[in-house]
């Protein structure tokens, strides 16, 4: 292999990455499902996670300033708390 070769390698891998960051970027410009947009669109966002075991969490979930408390495990998931209103959670953080 000589040296001319390795150059045209190298420029092929450059320009195929080149071409998979450009196509990421136009995915999270025009918003393709699975990819995520602008925060402002969002009414879905996970607030706060705690393991409570090796396979077994506590999210809190808000939902247009709504939050509810989750506990998921492998089992499944389970609603432990339902319609926790900001007021509350902002007052007991203080």
């Amino acid at each position: 292999m000589d040296i001319l070769e390795i150059a045209r390698y190298a420029g092929a891998l450059l320009l195929v990455l080149a071409l998979i960051g450009a196509a990421g970027i136009a995915a999270r410009k025009f918003g393709v499902p699975g990819v995520t947009k602008a925060a402002a669109d969002k009414r879905l966002a996970v607030v706060e996670t705690l393991l409570v075991g090796p396979r077994q969490r506590l999210l809190i979930v808000r939902r247009d300033n709504v939050e509810h408390l989750i506990y998921t495990s492998p089992d499944g998931a389970c609603l432990v708390e339902n319609a926790i209103p900001l007021r509350a959670v902002a007052v007991a953080a203080e």
